[in-house]
């Protein structure tokens, strides 16, 4: 319940907040989600910490743990200010994060139109019920950045996302974005490199019954390649040490699996032990260094 006189004040898209208005945390969200609303936005900003500014310091903090690069706010809901920037990489970078962590924001970012205080608005996004799989996410508009729009669909379990900035129309946006989705959908594709529990690599036991022991994966590598590039696949595996001491027990993390397409590392896993190996008696192990000894001579 903060003050909404500010963002009564609010221009551009809203959601119609009133001053004296009590609504829920639930419904500024929906508003903030589906038509845009600016004052929204600020209604939130001075609920949660305060003022406005106190909560644009906390995006910009958020911003820069979250690898946005090219991301400077001014204010908390997107409208012109000077030195108020985002880039469409770190707005794709936030719509991923956005995604996997809260996927509850596809239901709102879905949602066609919202009504309140008996004001009825339609959501923007030119993908809904147009583009297969469209589920979200934002449009934006201002005489400055033009027709914007981060869109995201899934089909056959894979997501994309696209981020269009700057398009002089609707209409162009419209059109930019499906292309954009198009191409992400025709050339690239999720494979499952390799699955938990697969043998990936040995490792030498010192004094252990047996000599080495095997690596399996940790976790599934899943990556998103070009279609037609499954053969150029590198998996290629770093061990933590040389060897291990015996006795070595099941599930000791022994290094890392990296997938490589054109030497670069496009997914990684972890790597441990997939058997036990006991330690050698004391008789056994001074045969085998004798043994051993034997060997090298010849």
């Amino acid at each position: 319940s903060a003050d909404l006189e500010k963002a009564w004040r609010m221009e551009g898209s809203k959601m119609f907040l009133l001053v004296g208005d009590k609504a829920k945390f639930g419904e500024i969200m929906t508003g903030i989600s589906v038509v845009s609303a600016n004052d929204g936005c600020v209604a939130l900003a001075e609920h949660l910490y305060g003022s406005e500014e106190a909560f644009v310091q906390v995006m910009n903090t958020r911003a820069k743990e979250l690898g946005l690069t090219n991301t400077n706010f001014a204010n908390s809901n997107g409208l012109p200010a000077e030195g108020h920037v985002m880039s469409a990489r770190d707005i794709s970078t936030l719509a991923r994060y956005l995604i996997q962590n809260y996927p509850k924001i596809l239901e709102l970012e879905s949602t066609t139109e919202y009504t309140y205080n008996n004001i009825r608005q339609f959501n923007r996004n030119p993908l809904l019920g147009v583009f297969p799989g469209a589920d979200g996410l934002k449009t934006g508009w201002t005489e400055e950045a033009g027709y914007c729009i981060v869109g995201t669909a899934q089909q056959n379990g894979q997501r994309m996302i696209g981020v269009v900035l700057k398009t002089s129309s609707e209409k162009e946006r419209s059109k930019a974005i499906q292309e954009l989705l198009n191409y992400g959908f025709k050339n690239f594709k999720q494979v499952t490199v390799k699955n938990a529990g697969e043998i990936v690599d040995s490792i030498e036991v010192k004094n252990g019954k047996k000599l080495s022991v095997s690596l399996k994966l940790d976790s599934d590598i899943s990556t998103v390649i070009p279609v037609g590039r499954e053969n150029d696949l590198q998996i290629v595996t770093s061990k933590k040490a040389e060897f291990l001491n015996a006795p070595v027990s099941l599930d000791i993390p022994a290094g890392t699996v990296e997938v490589q397409l054109d030497g670069k590392t496009i997914a990684t896993s972890t790597m441990s032990t997939a058997e036990e190996a006991e330690r050698l008696g004391f008789f056994a192990m001074i045969l085998r260094n004798i043994a051993n000894f034997f060997k090298s001579l010849f």
